[in-house]
């Protein structure tokens, strides 16, 4: 039976992935988490109430704060593992914004932390795979007509994407230093059940359920939305599950590069007024919007991020269900179960 230590284990795509990997394997899961502001174990509690105590019985949840080394006794408390997954970070703009110095901490050097981890575990008995799960917004806005591929340069507009590319350099860095076998994967606009409130989709269900305006993100002069590739998280875990189970061939030499790096992205754009109208139509409601310039208002937030999903394509991954029947998933799922897309 493979072990697999997932980091931020409460958090909103890592406890989608946990459910998958209870479904779709035999595995045995460690879930890695300070349960901070973005970090809720009410989610997991929610998903494995869905399992019975044979499935349950294969999660275990580990406290600890990834800004400080992992010492002894959470090291005894982990184990050995064979894969993993980092997807543990400070996420959130606005606040990267006002904190830029807690996004350094937690995601530069509570990436440098993990990474010293699973060079000790690779070692000692060596780690089958390490996963770097960074972001878009690395590359940093699109222009129109623009997929960004994984290797393409990077041009950080705020602090949460410049420390999520600072530990993605790290990643790269421990792969060519000490052959840490290290993917990295690049998802954006992700979403899905139990996501926090503030973001974009259930903020959008529970104004429009309650007859309140939408506050859209558009150009400067209030005519042209901002756009994304939205993806749900159960798409991302299978994506990820792909990536550990697939043996691949990393052919292209990107300037002797070593570290594999995969978008894992949605199969549609849409732009944020047109997800506004599908989920108002979705509920029989009408829609009422406000187009608002936030980038003059709000620095460091971009109009179009867009990523090009052809590696991912190529090697034979890409999501099985529409986005638009995703988007009434999740709509009517949140409707039943209001209670987490309330602030």
């Amino acid at each position: 039976m493979k072990k697999v230590l997932i980091t931020g284990g409460a958090g909103f795509i890592s406890h989608h992935l946990i459910a998958f990997l209870i479904q779709n394997t035999d595995w045995e899961i460690i879930s890695l988490d300070r349960l901070d502001y973005s970090g809720n174990l009410n989610r997991l509690d929610d998903i494995l109430s869905q399992f019975n105590d044979d499935f349950k019985g294969r999660v275990r949840l580990v406290f600890h704060d990834l800004k400080a080394e992992i010492n002894p006794l959470v090291k005894k408390e982990i184990g050995d593992v064979d894969y993993i997954l980092h997807l543990a970070a400070g996420s959130h703009v606005d606040r990267s914004i006002k904190y830029p110095l807690e996004f350094v901490m937690d995601n530069v050097v509570g990436t440098c932390n993990i990474l010293n981890f699973a060079k000790e575990i690779h070692e000692k008995n060596g780690l089958e795979r390490f996963l770097y799960f960074s972001t878009d917004e690395v590359f940093g806005p699109a222009p129109i007509g623009i997929n960004y591929k994984e290797n393409d340069r990077y041009n950080s507009t705020n602090p949460y994407s410049a420390s999520k590319a600072g530990g993605e350099e790290l990643a790269v860095a421990y792969e060519n230093t000490y052959s840490l076998p290290i993917y990295i994967t690049h998802t954006m606009n992700v979403f899905g059940e139990r996501q926090h409130p503030e973001k974009y989709i259930p903020m959008c269900i529970k104004k429009i359920r309650d007859g309140e305006p939408v506050t859209i993100h558009s150009d400067t002069k209030k005519k042209v939305p901002g756009s994304r590739h939205y993806i749900h998280a159960e798409d991302v875990a299978s994506a990820v599950y792909f990536l550990l189970t697939k043996k691949i061939e990393n052919d292209i030499n990107w300037g002797n590069a070593k570290c594999p790096k995969f978008n894992i992205v949605g199969a549609e754009e849409l732009d944020n007024l047109e997800l506004a109208k599908l989920i108002a139509q979705y509920q029989n409601k009408e829609l009422k919007f406000n187009l608002v310039d936030f980038h003059s208002s709000r620095p460091g937030h971009d109009l179009r991020y867009s990523l090009s999903g052809d590696k991912m394509k190529q090697l034979g991954w890409t999501p099985n269900i529409s986005v638009k029947d995703r988007i009434k998933q999740v709509v009517d799922w949140s409707l039943l179960n209001s209670k987490w897309i309330e602030y």
